[in-house]
């Protein structure tokens, strides 16, 4: 259907992703089994859903990766909030990783309906 690595908002995810296993190295030990995979496993979702829809051959499939990707994005931000305020992720790098997982959200809900308009 698409070439996802063409998609921007897989390029940010991509990049989000990255980002995320960068900030959680300095995260604590005893995280390494709680927050640090779980902020890992969705950082990495967000893309790996929007290349999977990509091998969709409908719309309704596209759509409903696109959905999955942004529920993980939510995850994402959800763990982002709690890792800050248990002290563990810094507030600066804390809203600058909000700003770039906003994007992406933005980025997936305007791919989602734009395919929606088409069908």
């Amino acid at each position: 259907m698409h070439n996802f690595k063409e998609l921007k908002v897989w390029q940010k995810a991509v990049d989000l992703a990255v980002k995320i296993y960068t900030v959680t190295k300095s995260f604590p030990v005893e995280e390494k089994f709680g927050l640090v995979s779980q902020m890992r496993r969705a950082g990495v979702s967000v893309p790996s859903n929007i290349a999977e829809g990509c091998a969709k051959t409908s719309s309704k499939s596209f759509v409903n990766s696109l959905e999955v990707s942004l529920g993980e994005s939510f995850e994402l931000e959800t763990q982002m909030i709690i890792s800050e305020r248990v002290g563990i992720l810094d507030p600066e790098l804390a809203k600058e990783m909000e700003a770039d997982l906003t994007e992406v959200q933005r980025m997936i809900m305007g791919l989602k309906n734009s395919i929606e308009s088409k069908s």
